[in-house]
């Protein structure tokens, strides 16, 4: 009997030993890598003040984060197929644990520099090995839905990185906060590393029949070309307004004060807790219907430039409701992550998602920091940037994902093209039969079945 009819005959966990062993511990991970993320808004003001940045060193301070975790994203997908999640994953969050110390006990902008990359680092494993675990232990055709799980638990980081911090930094300073932090990623590491189990296919990369999966042949698979820019390009934006830019707007351009800002920040962050959990069931059910998750992700993607324009145009609504779909569309890592998990074989899912995670955090990094040296092209009154430095930031950065999004619709743009070629363009023939179906040309489909487009 080989190995592998040997472990498929081993007795799969029930499912709520899975929830509880494998998921759970994942999903704190995650929250703790979001609200490591999420909680510079919180703090920005405070470390202003103590240390004397301005809009451009605030911008690298919260995107070095995003640098470091989009570039580390390709070496940790290795060591997760190779190693399994949870020796991963407890190793990283102790060096996260040793970033939020020194960022804690810093006392020159270099250290704070250094901290924040050790925490980006510490942390940048947190989403892939989650979805490494729910790719390994959950079946294929609930991925998306166990993902929108773990992505709803974790942005309570987001949640948490509002009102409660907030409340902390008035009650104990940013600094103890850290101490707090430090204590909490170390707990959640030992978690993982005791009461995950191993899994013998976890750290096996497959036969040797198997072709290996490399950087290059992801990079040039047509299907990830297609997906990954429109989803860099989202996501990105998104965490990098929801994570810094987003209070600066409130406060610069709609006049909040703190308690209103906290406010609306705190809502936005509950709008994409759930709204994860909304996107990964929407997506489940649309996968029963054939109904691709693509689709859903490029839906996404528009409602996600129709609401920062709202905003950039200053147009009369709520600010809370362009600003909830500005944050649902972080969560938008449910539907892409379900995509490529669907492109390549599970041995091999933590490098296919880390290859997408890297130009996630790698555009968050360009668009954070960024719209902070745009913003800071104009002088500063009082400390609070005019309205037309957001507006010119944001606008350059929606410019680039309305381009990305024309890049993923591209294949019915061209196809809609040819149909309508085919429609108006073609000579008539005579007793309504279209040359060469033998159907006459009203029955005959505009959209040929060689001009689908391929996934």
């Amino acid at each position: 009997m080989t190995r592998d009819a040997e472990i498929s005959q081993k007795p799969s966990p029930s499912k709520w030993r899975l929830i509880l062993s494998v998921f759970l511990p994942f999903a704190a991970g995650y929250y703790l890598a979001y609200l490591f993320r999420t909680i510079n808004a919180a703090i920005s003001p405070a470390l202003a003040s103590d240390f004397g940045l301005d809009a451009a060193e605030v911008g690298l301070l919260a995107s070095v984060y995003f640098l470091v975790f989009g570039l580390a994203q390709i070496p940790i997908g290795v060591f997760l197929d190779r190693l399994g999640p949870r020796r991963v994953q407890g190793v990283l969050l102790v060096i996260a644990a040793g970033g939020a110390t020194l960022f804690g006990t810093a006392s020159s902008f270099p250290e704070l520099l250094v901290a924040r990359a050790m925490i980006g680092l510490g942390v940048a494993g947190s989403l892939m090995a989650g979805l490494k675990a729910v790719v390994t232990w959950f079946p294929r055709e609930r991925v998306a839905l166990m993902n929108g799980w773990m992505i709803m638990l974790g942005s309570l980081g987001a949640v948490t990185a509002t009102a409660p911090t907030d409340w902390l930094l008035n009650w104990i300073g940013w600094r103890s906060l850290f101490e707090v932090l430090t204590i909490g990623t170390v707990v959640v590491a030992g978690l993982i590393y005791m009461i995950v189990p191993e899994r013998a296919a976890d750290s096996e990369i497959g036969t040797p029949a198997q072709k290996p999966l490399t950087l290059r042949s992801v990079y040039s698979d047509p299907r990830f070309l297609r997906v990954a820019p429109l989803s860099a390009a989202c996501i990105g934006s998104s965490w990098a307004l929801q994570s810094l830019w987003a209070a600066a707007w409130l406060t610069d351009v709609e006049g909040f004060d703190q308690q209103s800002r906290v406010h609306q920040m705190f809502l936005m962050a509950v709008v994409l807790s759930f709204g994860a959990l909304f996107v990964g069931a929407m997506a489940d059910r649309l996968r029963k219907h054939n109904i691709r998750t693509e689709i859903l992700l490029a839906g996404m993607g528009g409602l996600f430039v129709v609401a920062q324009l709202a905003l950039i145009l200053r147009v009369p609504l709520p600010s809370l409701l362009p600003w909830s779909m500005v944050s649902i569309a972080g969560a938008a890592t449910v539907l892409s992550f379900a995509a490529i998990a669907d492109y390549f074989p599970k041995q091999f899912a933590a490098r296919a998602n880390g290859a997408l995670n890297l130009l996630h955090f790698g555009w968050a990094f360009m668009v954070q920091y960024g719209i902070g040296l745009v913003v800071g092209q104009w002088p500063s009154q009082d400390g609070h940037y005019p309205v037309a430095a957001y507006q010119a930031a944001f606008g350059l950065s929606v410019a680039l994902q309305t381009a990305a999004l024309v890049w993923f619709a591209m294949p019915w743009i061209s196809t809609f093209g040819k149909g309508l070629c085919r429609l108006f363009a073609r000579p008539a023939k005579p007793r309504g039969i279209s040359a060469g179906s033998g159907r006459p040309a009203f029955e005959r489909p505009i959209f040929e079945a060689c001009d689908g487009v391929d996934w």
